[in-house]
Order: structure tokens, then sequence, then C-alpha cells
């Protein structure tokens, strides 16, 4: 298989997940699709998708033409899914999760995490949003309740592992005090500007895992979020290294997240940088190289939720 499965992450069920994956937050259905072809023609076999991006029914097609054709078998891919905000209850983790496998085109999913730990009310559509254009919130959020739920998907099969994610570190105890099946990954947002430090090593002494999102910054999203936001490829400190190890700022953000064992999903839909940042696992970077990048952490969070109007007042808000 192609190299993308070089490095596994392997969860304490057993089960192995590919340390590189496919991110398609905001891709939209005609470049979700082209990317999502040139991702499986350049490897990558961890897809990371979710019902709030909009776009599983398309990822559902593409999965399915390739697995039809013989080009991939099922058991290769490894997929991952959310329970999306207006869906954490444990009354709706079954209804949400079957509605991704019937878009998806699948029995199961390999990887099934609660995308938030706030809960907003359940509608067909957009959030509803008050006078003031802000988010309603449903502010009881029970975590212990909503967990059995996932358990009982995980039961049931339709998904071989379970998971969380954005959640922080007093939620994620509130969880592993009360569960009869651990966390087996946590999916959040790091890179060399918010390493987390302190929430990956609780994470990794429980046995979760632990999924970067955003590694390479998200410099896209200034326009969602309406302020600048920092271009981690254009550190001095990442291009030197980069220049020295003959690779992108891209890949030296990338195996920087890898040599500490986590695990991370790029997205892009341009082919060039699709393949580059998969190709990872023919160099390393230095002990030194690291010790610059570890220092590099500023506790910037990119993606602070603002773009959903007043969820800071969610009493489960992470942040």
């Amino acid at each position: 298989m192609a190299a993308a499965c070089k490095i596994d992450l392997t969860f304490e069920n057993g089960h192995k997940m590919p340390a590189l994956g496919f991110g398609t937050w905001r891709a939209p259905d005609d470049e979700v699709e082209k990317a999502l072809n040139q991702a499986l023609e350049a490897g990558y076999r961890h897809i990371d998708c979710a019902p709030v991006y909009l776009n599983e029914p398309t990822i559902g097609r593409v999965l399915r033409q390739w697995i039809d054709s013989g080009r991939v078998t099922r058991e290769e891919l490894f997929i991952v899914t959310k329970l999306p905000p207006h869906g954490t209850r444990a009354a709706t983790v079954e209804k949400f999760l079957k509605r991704s496998l019937t878009d998806l085109q699948l029995d199961y999913v390999d990887l099934y995490l609660v995308h938030v730990p706030f809960t907003v009310p359940e509608v067909d559509g957009p959030f509803l949003t008050d006078d003031n254009g802000e988010i309603v919130l449903e502010t009881t959020t029970d975590h212990v309740s909503l967990w059995k739920g996932m358990e009982a998907i995980a039961d049931a099969g339709l998904a071989r592992s379970i998971g969380l994610s954005n959640f922080n570190q007093r939620q994620i105890q509130r969880v592993l005090d009360n569960c009869r099946i651990k966390p087996a990954n946590l999916q959040i947002e790091n890179h060399i500007y918010l390493q987390q430090t302190g929430l990956v090593k609780f994470c990794k002494a429980n046995g979760i895992t632990v999924t970067a999102y955003s590694p390479l910054g998200s410099k896209g999203i200034e326009k969602l979020l309406n302020r600048e936001v920092p271009d981690l490829l254009d550190n001095p400190v990442v291009k030197e290294i980069a220049q020295r190890q003959d690779r992108t700022p891209a890949q030296i953000l990338l195996r920087h997240l890898l040599q500490r064992g986590i695990a991370t999903i790029p997205k892009s839909t341009n082919v060039d940088r699709l393949r580059q940042n998969i190709a990872l696992f023919d160099f390393e970077l230095t002990d030194a190289d690291m010790a610059q990048l570890n220092g590099l952490d500023q506790n910037v969070r990119i993606c602070d939720f603002a773009f959903f109007p007043g969820i800071t007042k969610h009493p489960e808000f992470p942040f």
C-alpha cells in the first residue's frame, strides 16, 4: 500500500488508525470530489468527515466508486465522522450516525467522534439563531448519558471505535470516570502555535490517541472568522528547517506532529500539495529541529468557534 500507512496509531481496542489522514472541512462538493479522488490516488486511506461539512454524500459517492471498482477495499480505508452539535444527546446518537452512514454509503465507520461538547437545538438546516443573530443553545449537555449512547453504537458495530473532539481535560475526565468503553481518540486543533502539551500528555497517560486538525494553521478561514490568523508556513524557524531538510514548510509542520506521536489530517484541494503532504515517511526531524519547533508554542487558537456567535455562553464551551 501507499506510503500513507507507514505510521499507524494503535487504539487500546487493537484497531489501527493511519497517522496521516485527509481532511475535508470547508471543501464544497465539486472541490471535495476531485480532491478526494486525488487523495486516494496519492495513497491517503484515512479520511476525516463530518455532517457539518455538508459534503458527506459526495464523499460517499467517491468512496463507493473506489470500492466497487476494486481500487480499494473497505478494510483498507479508515473513515472518521462525527456526531454534530445538534445531535449531542443520547437519544439522537444512532439516528445521526445512521444518516452519515447512508450519506457515506458505508455499513460502519472506523471512528465516530462527538464533534463538540455542547448542544444546540435539533433542526434540519442551519442552526437556530435569536434576534441578535446568536445561536440558540441547549444549556444542558449530559456527557455521561451521551457517552452511553456512543457506547451503544459501538456495541451495535456501527462504529469500530468511538472518541471525542474539542473536549477539554475536565470534560474528558468526566467521560473516563463514567465509561464502559474508553474514548479511543481525541481530535483537537494542534500545530506549532497551539501545541497543548498538557492535554496531549493527559490523553496519552489515559490511553487516548490524539489527532491534530488545522495542522498547517487554517489560513483560509480568515473570511469566516473575520480576522487575520497567523501564517505558520511563513514562520522563519519552519522555513529555515525546511530549507535545510530540502522539504516544504508544510512537510516540516506535519512531520513535527507525527514525531510527537500525534495523528494529523491536513486538508488540501491542490494535487501537488496533497502529494507533498503525504511524503513524510522518508525523513526525520533531528532532536534540535524538534526542540526549535517545540519552542514556538504560543497558545494561539485559530479555530476558536467565533463563527458560532454566542456559543461561548454555553456552560460546556470548552475553551
